[in-house]
C-alpha cells in the first residue's frame, strides 16, 4: 500500500511524455532536437546525476571529430556532424548568445604498416565514396606533406583534409544544454535508484525521493547507469566502463601542421594549445570506475611510440593528465540506439565506445524523430539498433580509437 493507503500507485513528483536520463552530450543533444522540432508537442525531462559534469565523459575526452570509419553509417554520422559544428553558432544560439567551440579542422592522420595497407585502402574507398575529403598518401608524400614523421615502416597514410580535427567537447555540451533549457526543457539533479513499467509508460525513484511517471524513457546514462536502468525493465546491455587515460606535453622543437595522428599501434596524438595530448587504449582493459592516472602508462608504452614515429617528441616535458571512461559496447563497440522491442516506449542512446562527442548531433537528431515521427527521417541509424544483438549481425567497425 503506498502512503495514502490505497493500492493504487503514488502520484509521482514528474509526470512528462518524455524522460531522458543523462544529460551530458548525447541526453541534452536529444533534448534539444525534440524541443526544436516543430511537430513536438510533448511534454520532456532530462535527469542527470551530476550536474557539475565534472566527470562525465563529454567533459573528459580528446573532443574530436573524423569521417576515417570503415562503416557507411558512421562515416554518414560524421559527415552530419561536421557540418554541425561548423554552424553551432546559428544553430544553437540561446538568448543572443552564439556558442562557440574552437572547431579545429587539423584532420586525422591514419598510418598503416605494410599488412594492414588493404584495409587503410578499402576504408579510403568507401569514405570516397561518401563524399568525405581524405587523402591516401604514400610514404614519399607523407615525408613531404610531414617531413617531421618517420615513416620506414608506413606502407601509406590517410589523411583528413577537411572536415576532421577537434573542439571544445564540454563547450558543445553545455550548448546543447543550454540551448534546451532555452527551449523549456527541465533539468532535475538527481540519480535514478530504480526504473520500473508503469502500465504502457515508466516510474523512476530518484535519489531526491521524487518520482518520476513518463509514457516514454529515454536511456543516455553512462556505462553503469544506462545498464542498470536497462536492467530493471529485463533488457541486458553489453556495456561496460573501460577507463581512458589522456596526457598532456610540450616539445622543445615545433612540430608544423600536426593532424590528430594515429599510430599504426593505436596510439594518438594531437595539438592542445601550444603543446600536445595523447593516449591509447591499454593492453589490459578490464572494467574501471576510477580516475586514477596511471603513470607508467605514459613512460613505458605512449612516449616512446610517439618518439620513434615523430622523433621531436624524444625531448618533451610532460604535463596534465586525466582519466574519465568510455561506454563500451562489448558487442562491436558501437552505438546503441532506438526503441528496444520488446520494451515498447524504451529508447536507447549508449554504447558509444569512445565515439559520443562527434555523434551526438546526428544522434540527437535521430532519436528525436522517433520519438515524433515514430522513424528515423534524416539519416536512417537503423544499422545501429539494439535488435542486432538477437540477430547477431554487429556493425564490423575497423576503425576504433
Amino acid at each position: 500500500m503506498n502512503a495514502r493507503g490505497s493500492n493504487a500507485p503514488a502520484q509521482a513528483d514528474h509526470t512528462v511524455d518524455v524522460a531522458i536520463v543523462g544529460g551530458a552530450v548525447t541526453g541534452s543533444s536529444i533534448a534539444c532536437h525534440l524541443a526544436m522540432d516543430p511537430d513536438w508537442r510533448g511534454s520532456v525531462l532530462v535527469v542527470e546525476k551530476d550536474p557539475s559534469y565534472a566527470r562525465c565523459a563529454s567533459a573528459l575526452s580528446a573532443a574530436s571529430i573524423r569521417q576515417q570509419f570503415s562503416t557507411t553509417v558512421n562515416i554518414e554520422i560524421s559527415l552530419y556532424g561536421i557540418a554541425f559544428l561548423r554552424e553551432i553558432g546559428s544553430r544553437l544560439e540561446a538568448g543572443g548568445e552564439r556558442p562557440a567551440i574552437d572547431l579545429h579542422e587539423g584532420g586525422y592522420l591514419f598510418l598503416a604498416t605494410p599488412d594492414k595497407r588493404s584495409i587503410l585502402e578499402e576504408n579510403h574507398a568507401l569514405q570516397a565514396r561518401l563524399g568525405a575529403d581524405i587523402a591516401f598518401l604514400e610514404p614519399d608524400a607523407l615525408a613531404a606533406r610531414f617531413p617531421w614523421l618517420n615513416v620506414e615502416d608506413i606502407s601509406a597514410g590517410c589523411f583528413g583534409r577537411t572536415g576532421e580535427g577537434w573542439f571544445d567537447g564540454y563547450g558543445l555540451m553545455q550548448a546543447f544544454r543550454k540551448k534546451a533549457r532555452a527551449l523549456g526543457v527541465p533539468y532535475l539533479a538527481a540519480e535514478v535508484l530504480e526504473t520500473a513499467r508503469e502500465g504502457e509508460g515508466f516510474r523512476l525513484t530518484l535519489s531526491n525521493g521524487e518520482t518520476v511517471s513518463c509514457g516514454r524513457l529515454v536511456d543516455a546514462a553512462g556505462a553503469s547507469g544506462a545498464r542498470k536502468i536497462a536492467a530493471d525493465l529485463g533488457v541486458t546491455l553489453p556495456l561496460e566502463s573501460r577507463k581512458r587515460m589522456i596526457f598532456t606535453f610540450d616539445c622543445r622543437e615545433e612540430v608544423k601542421g600536426c593532424p590528430l595522428l594515429i599510430d599504426p599501434n593505436g596510439t594518438y596524438v594531437r595539438p592542445e594549445g601550444t603543446g600536445f595530448l595523447c593516449g591509447s587504449a591499454p593492453a589490459r582493459d578490464p572494467e574501471s570506475h576510477d580516475f586514477e592516472v596511471e603513470h607508467g602508462f605514459f613512460e613505458d608504452h605512449l612516449w616512446p611510440t610517439l618518439a620513434a614515429r615523430i622523433p621531436a617528441f624524444e625531448a618533451i616535458r610532460p604535463g596534465a593528465a586525466w582519466a574519465g571512461h568510455y561506454d563500451m559496447n562489448l558487442y562491436d563497440h558501437n552505438a546503441l540506439l532506438g526503441e528496444v522491442g520488446d520494451v515498447p516506449g524504451f529508447y536507447l542512446a549508449t554504447g558509444f565506445s569512445g565515439h559520443g562527442l562527434q555523434q551526438a548531433p546526428a544522434v540527437g537528431r535521430g532519436i528525436a524523430e522517433l520519438l515524433v515521427h515514430g522513424a528515423y527521417r534524416s539519416l536512417d541509424l537503423s544499422a545501429l539498433g539494439f535488435d542486432r544483438l538477437a540477430q547477431d549481425r554487429p556493425v564490423s567497425e575497423k576503425n576504433v580509437v
